[in-house]
């Protein structure tokens, strides 16, 4: 079922496959983000938000990728513990800073929307802490890549934490539903934005989402690189 995956996942294989896509890939996420920044920041004022609503385009996609990524690199670490691939614990390494950098800006955005809209910066809710435990999560997780100086035994324990802690994204998810909190819950599917600004905001999480791509193939390909600089100047030592 996951031939072609492997096959492509092969280092020589994916090094040339995401070198041709690389330069593609980087001007679709210039485009599609340059194109949402500029449809969100046409739209008129929100009748109850005003302009905050801006932060909306920035908050959104980043609490969304901050989730995304994560699911990644447990998915990953699955890989790595079932089928010893070689390229899906660099996978899932390489996923763990782009991660912490989005949830760092939903919970930033967040609090910036939240003081003018909620009158604190910060509210122990379902969500909101929900997301700060991530954030531990993609800390804790780089921190003991580095901390463990056999990369075998490291990639091992790694995934079992990022497995672990993937029990965390559904608590996100649902957090609105299972406890009152200030926070809203889902808006997008259920129809609760309005057309005007729905638009901008897709387009922004799709921004988003290409810029994770970009951002996961390039730390790909440059650990690639590292391992293979490593490994030659240890068969010259």
């Amino acid at each position: 079922m996951f031939d072609w995956l492997f096959r492509y996942a092969n280092p020589a294989r994916f090094l040339g496959l995401s070198g041709a896509v690389l330069p593609w890939l980087a001007a679709v996420t210039v485009l599609t983000i340059g194109t949402g920044l500029y449809l969100g920041f046409s739209t008129p004022p929100d009748y109850q938000q005003g302009r905050t609503v801006l932060i909306m385009f920035i908050h959104v996609p980043a609490a969304s990728m901050a989730t995304v990524v994560y699911l990644s690199m447990a998915v990953a670490s699955l890989f790595s513990l079932v089928n010893r691939h070689i390229l899906a614990d660099v996978a899932a390494r390489t996923a763990a800073p782009i991660g912490a950098v989005f949830t760092l800006l939903a919970l930033a955005t967040g609090s910036l929307w939240g003081k003018p809209m909620w009158g604190t910066w910060w509210e122990w809710d379902g969500r909101m802490t929900s997301t700060l435990v991530q954030f531990f999560l993609y800390l804790g997780y780089s921190a003991l890549w580095n901390a463990i100086e056999d990369e075998t035994k490291a990639a091992r324990i790694c995934a079992i934490l990022a497995l672990v802690g993937a029990v965390n994204i559904p608590i996100i998810k649902f957090s609105v539903d299972w406890w009152a909190t200030l926070h809203q819950g889902e808006s997008i599917v259920s129809g609760h934005v309005a057309p005007v600004f729905l638009g901008p905001l897709l387009t922004m999480m799709g921004g988003y989402f290409l810029l994770f791509l970009t951002l996961w193939l390039v730390r790909i390909r440059t650990m690639i690189v590292e391992r293979r600089a490593r490994n030659l100047m240890g068969a010259e030592a």
